[in-house]
């Protein structure tokens, strides 16, 4: 809807255009399909951030129309999926799309009526309630580094509690990880409440500024590191946002500034680069065309990221991001407080990058030892003791193993002429005991 405007979100674009190829439509004939392209036209030239760029455009679909491209499409589905991949084509901005969806057009003509309005409004929270507002996962990761995994920025309006709530979770980390690698966008005001909690809020910070065009007539913004907020401040502490290929407008954007204001370390890969903020407009009464109308910038330089992605400090395939940054973080720790060495120390070959083990290595630690015994089963090894309790056991590297649920302790195998002769406990504190093979 109009008052819900965002930075749009590379799911949605994505949905929308497998939408129109689903979608099944009486075929057009050469009026319908010139009233579709003048209209997309004419909304391109009102509304397009730039608008020397906009004529262009409008006047390319024009052309395609004019050669015969779009002769053999015989439905509005296909046109829209023609159209779209003109525009962006042309454009090189992957926010352009134009799609068949009636619903959404009936939806915003009954925006104008306050209690259609008000129904869809409560319709649109029900199903960001049941999404969770995009907030995916929430947890304290070893050594006490917060991670947060979230697939878009949803609405703040709709969604403060949720996001107070995991505020509020990280608020008691020594460092944070947020998880953006399948984040494809969404509302900037969602951005901005989250980053507020990493800055100071006794003094301005800027986050971004933007300008958008609004009833023909420009207006200028800018957001700002809020105040207020709903949890303690993680001032000072490191940060590290994770980026992926399908990282995507106001999750770039998030990450964009932080690392221009050198608040936060990137690591993945390089973005999509979609920086600017979208809207949709009606074509007729089932079609729509999402056009960029505004344009952000970053805090510092007052440039953006458009066609280019934001680059990761830590370039590392997307799979392996998340053990560098924890890595990273625990490194960057001990740095501060020696003390901590010892927290780096002991989980780095959990984090390690490792070849999983053959089974024939896996089968050479199984068998009974003093009180307990490994078994192999379906590819894991599983450490049983008491005849009861039953724990799998993951190789870390070598004859180091961890053992499920366990941070206290974990196993070595001891062998003698290359044949493991017993289990050897290693503890945190570093105190050992040993369990003699007996098979």
């Amino acid at each position: 809807m109009r008052k819900n405007r965002s930075i749009g979100t590379l799911a949605a674009t994505m949905a929308w255009l497998a939408l129109v190829g689903a979608a099944a439509d009486a075929p057009l004939t050469t009026a319908d399909k010139r009233t579709i392209v003048e209209e997309t036209g004419r909304a391109i030239e009102a509304n397009y951030v730039f608008p020397d760029k906009a004529k262009i455009l409008a006047a390319t679909l024009r052309d395609h129309l004019g050669k015969g491209d779009y002769d053999a499409v015989t439905g509005k589905a296909a046109l829209a999926r023609e159209l779209s991949e003109d525009l962006v084509a042309a454009s090189n901005d992957l926010h352009f799309a134009v799609g068949v969806d009636p619903g959404w057009v009936a939806d915003y003509q009954a925006s104008k009526d306050p209690v259609r309005a008000a129904a869809i409004s409560e319709r649109e929270r029900r199903d960001e309630a049941r999404a969770n507002f995009g907030f995916d996962a929430v947890q304290r990761l070893d050594g006490n580094v917060g991670y947060v995994r979230f697939s878009h920025f949803a609405d703040p309006e709709l969604a403060y509690d949720t996001a107070a709530a995991v505020m509020r979770f990280v608020e008691g980390s020594d460092a944070v990880i947020f998880d953006l690698r399948y984040n494809n966008g969404g509302h900037l005001e969602m951005a901005q409440l989250l980053a507020s909690q990493l800055f100071p809020g006794d003094r301005d910070q800027e986050l971004f500024d933007y300008y958008y065009s609004k009833d023909g007539r420009r207006v200028d913004r800018g957001q700002w590191v809020l105040p207020a907020i709903p949890a303690k401040r993680l001032t000072g502490k490191p940060v590290y946002v994770l980026l992926g290929s399908t990282s995507f407008s106001a999750a770039e954007w998030f990450a964009y500034t932080l690392q221009k204001l050198g608040r936060a370390t990137i690591v993945g890969e390089r973005s999509a680069g979609g920086a600017h903020p979208v809207d949709r407009w009606p074509i007729g009464t089932d079609l729509f065309v999402q056009i960029p109308f505004g344009q952000i910038r970053d805090p510092v330089d007052r440039g953006d990221f458009e066609g280019q992605g934001v680059v990761p400090d830590h370039q590392v395939a997307s799979a392996d991001a998340l053990a560098v940054a924890h890595r990273l973080a625990l490194g960057e720790l001990a740095k501060a407080d020696p003390g901590k060495q010892s927290d780096a120390d002991w989980f780095a070959p959990i984090l390690a990058v490792r070849a999983q083990p053959s089974t024939t290595t896996l089968k050479a630690v199984t068998g009974r030892y003093e009180g307990r015994r490994i078994d192999l089963v379906d590819g894991k090894l599983l450490y049983t003791w008491r005849e009861r309790f039953r724990l799998a056991l993951e190789p870390l590297g070598g004859d180091l193993f961890a053992i499920e649920g366990v941070q206290d302790f974990r196993f070595r195998m001891a062998r003698k002429n290359g044949k493991v002769t017993a289990l050897e406990r290693i503890n945190r504190d570093g105190t050992t005991q040993s369990y003699a093979r007996i098979d």
